[in-house]
């Protein structure tokens, strides 16, 4: 049931005041019922209320831009939501840290929707990383430390304390 959270953090985040009711197909998959048509799955539902709520800003500025963010929720729902062992999560946090390389956002320098469902689906597997493992992730770490402190983001989840290394120019002192 962790899509419903999320869907009722991404409501919260948008200022919706009253919030949606959602029901689940057997294997979770969130659905909103809309004018006798259901809208299925989290990536959809989102971008609706996204949409419906006038943020189009959240789904990308430019075509390029556009595609970027659906590419990261693809990769969201297909390679995160079905996470199995170690090594998988490994190659994922590989994966993501690369690519964020030369990056502030998902889709460059401007925050969008793949920003919070990245970040929604990256939080369970960061709650688990030692302090070493993020460090070896030190992109995927900057990007999530940056994510969870924006303003009504991380809603229904806990902070995850992401320790730095200790300059050697300021002599071990913070």
């Amino acid at each position: 049931m962790m899509a419903l959270s999320e869907l009722s953090s991404l409501e919260k985040y948008l200022g919706l005041k009253e919030p949606n009711t959602y029901s689940t197909l057997e294997d979770g998959v969130p659905v909103l019922q809309r004018n006798n048509t259901p809208l299925v799955g989290l990536v959809t539902v989102a971008c609706h209320l996204v949409t419906e709520n006038k943020r189009p800003e959240l789904l990308g500025a430019s075509a390029e831009q556009r595609a970027v963010v659906y590419q990261w929720l693809e990769y969201r729902v297909t390679k995160l939501n079905g996470r199995a062992n170690k090594e998988h999560i490994k190659t994922i946090l590989k994966d993501i840290n690369s690519y964020l390389v030369d990056k502030v956002y998902m889709a460059g320098n401007q925050f969008t929707l793949a920003d919070i469902l990245m970040y929604y689906g990256v939080h369970p597997l960061f709650v688990e990383l030692t302090v070493q493992e993020k460090e070896t992730y030190v992109n995927v770490t900057r990007w999530f430390d940056h994510i969870q402190r924006c303003p009504g983001v991380r809603h229904h989840l806990p902070p995850v304390v992401v320790l730095r290394n200790i300059s050697v120019r300021t002599g071990g002192h913070v």
